[in-house]
Order: C-alpha cells, then structure tokens, then sequence
C-alpha cells in the first residue's frame, strides 16, 4: 500500500525512513526490444538472443536505461501524492549500475526518504533509491532522486 502525503509537513514524517517497496515486475524481452526501438541502442547484448546465449551474460540483458526508466511507475506504488498541481523528476545524484539485468529478471525498487528542503513553497524530495533483482543480494542499481512537488496551497 502506498503512502500518501498532501503537503511538505505531512512528508517531513518520513525523513530519513524508509518509504517501502514496490511490487516486482518482470522484465520481458519484448520490453528490452521496445525500448532498443525507441533509443535506437540494438547492441546485440540486448536485442540478439542466440549470440547473447555466447556473450558474458549468456542471455540478453536489459539496457541500464530501461530499468531506470521503470522508476516513475514503481515510485506511484511506493508514494502518491494527493493536493498536487505538479511533480518534477529534477535529477538523480550518484548513480550507478551495479549488476546487469538478464530477461526474465524480476525488479523491485526501495526507498528511503533522505532530506527534504521547502523551496518557498516547492517540496524538494531526496529519495534514496535501490533497484533491486529478486533473487540476487546486489541491486541493479542505486541512485539518489531529485523529486519537486508543487503542492497546493
């Protein structure tokens, strides 16, 4: 169940805690073939299935960009936001990929509310954020999001 806030007070309940997990979701390679379409990256590593049975990963491998890009749907599980005219995905701090993601990978993203700053009215949310692999003790990747909520008055 995600948590709900409507304003900067009601997130500053959550500062330095942990915020919760979103559901897992696989990753299929029509998704990997999609996102190679939409980016125009067809290195084989993701999109070739028989040379990648070869390759280091000895499957195809989702794109770093790909599992990154899951983020906004697995924050809404997470967190939403009620009283809202805007959110700003602002920028990531310290990203870094750490394990690949093989076909049939199954992701869960973690989070943990680092700080929170009121800019004159704009919510500035730092989110710790861990992309994790079922099954595997190293996460695909960490990073810190930069998140702006405009709440309403």
């Amino acid at each position: 169940m995600a948590i709900e806030i409507g304003s900067y007070e009601e997130f500053t309940e959550y500062i330095g805690k942990d915020l919760g997990q979103s559901e897992a979701l696989e990753i299929t390679q029509e998704q990997i073939n999609k996102f190679a379409d939409a980016t125009l990256d067809h290195q084989w590593i993701h999109v070739d299935e028989e040379r990648a049975k070869a390759g280091p990963f000895g499957q195809t491998i989702a794109h770093g960009y790909l599992t990154l890009s899951l983020v906004p749907h697995m924050w809404a599980q997470i967190l939403t936001a009620k009283n809202l005219k805007m959110m700003v995905n602002y920028g990531l701090n310290n990203l870094k990929f750490n394990q690949p993601v093989p076909v049939g990978s199954k992701l869960i993203l973690k989070a943990h509310l680092e700080s929170l700053t009121n800019l004159r009215g704009i919510t500035k949310a730092e989110v710790g954020a861990r992309m994790e692999i079922e099954g595997n003790p190293k996460p695909a990747y960490t990073a810190t999001m930069i998140l702006l909520y405009h709440f309403e008055a």
